[in-house]
């Protein structure tokens, strides 16, 4: 994603930030100092501000881990990591795309299933700090913390692209039909219309007074917005394989389109080699130095992106899993 600096790396994936992610920190973290007065009265303000930029960083840490999550299954799977970027509205994990329905399955889930455990620590903490210590406060923060991670792991649960609940019925119905594409398009649908839900909850909350709506309404249009993309991009992707017969130019072999070269420099190792399926290896593509993809390749290309979506609505660069942290405090 442009804007995005390199942070760091955790178990050998690199973590990026993009710049909306201070932005948002600042936010949660004024947010919490305001709010947390109501849950733990009694305490000096610069207290309540410390302990809203605490929350505000482990509420990141615990995206961190959710992303990692989904980085490190793939991994161990085989499937080539490229990176983990965080911005203002959760995070996005690159990898190439899995093989297989099952493979896929397994990279969807872990990451809401983290979330989901950090949840139970934050809220089992929360209880053991009440039970022993009695900090008010600590217990406010554990247990908004807790709640947050529960939120964010049940929300991406959602059967909606481009959620990791999306990318799990994706692969359901992949697994039924043998059919990625139709997969892709089922999850743009669900996406669409769980975005436009979403924006129409958002509206009647904010008309009844509920600041909180307006990012309940930013969340659903963005997600619509990358649901649509996804459908566009099975179109894209699709639609030139009804020509891609043998031609002048590629004498005695069938002629695939030339990948876009956003496809070309993302697509895995394994692209370069003659297509086992067709027993062809194809003249190098034009300029690139490199094998052209067999015709089934071309149809169903293994990385790739409509060059003129946005980089956060552009959700199959290998997979792409896109996690949106509804964590702003409601009220």
């Amino acid at each position: 994603m442009k804007g995005s600096i390199r942070i760091g790396t955790v178990r050998g994936v690199t973590v990026q930030a993009h710049w909306t992610v201070p932005l948002i920190m600042l936010v949660l973290a004024y947010s919490l100092a305001r709010t947390l007065p109501d849950y733990a009265p009694g305490f000096a303000p610069v207290l309540y501000g410390a302990a809203g930029v605490v929350s505000a960083l482990l509420l990141l840490i615990s995206l961190v881990v959710h992303e990692v999550a989904h980085a490190l299954v793939a991994r161990r799977a085989g499937i080539t990591v490229r990176d983990v970027t965080l911005w203002a509205l959760g995070g996005l994990t690159r990898t190439d795309e899995p093989p297989t329905a099952r493979t896929a399955f397994a990279i969807a889930v872990s990451g809401p299933l983290a979330s989901l455990l950090l949840g139970g620590i934050g809220l089992g903490a929360a209880a053991g700090a009440q039970a022993v210590l009695g900090w008010r406060i600590l217990v406010a923060v554990l247990g908004w913390l807790g709640g947050m991670n529960l939120l964010l792991g049940v929300f991406n649960l959602l059967p909606a692209a481009p959620l990791d609940g999306g990318r799990v019925l994706h692969t359901l119905v992949w697994w039924h039909t043998a059919d990625r594409d139709r997969a892709r398009q089922v999850t743009g649908r669900g996406g669409r219309v769980v975005g436009l839900v979403l924006v129409a909850v958002g509206w009647l909350a904010f008309l009844r007074g509920m600041p909180a709506g307006l990012w309940l309404m930013v969340i659903g249009m963005l997600m619509s917005a990358a649901a649509a993309a996804e459908r566009q991009w099975v179109t894209r992707t699709c639609s030139p394989c009804t020509t891609a017969v043998s031609s002048p130019t590629w004498p005695g072999s069938v002629s695939p389109p030339s990948p876009p070269t956003a496809w070309r420099s993302h697509r895995p190792r394994w692209a370069d080699a003659p297509s086992s399926a067709t027993r062809h290896s194809f003249p190098p593509a034009p300029g690139s130095g490199r094998a052209a993809w067999s015709a089934s390749e071309a149809c169903h290309p293994p990385v790739g992106c409509p060059p003129a979506a946005p980089d956060w609505a552009r959700p199959r660069c290998g997979y792409r899993s896109a996690r949106t942290a509804a964590a702003t405090p409601r009220g």
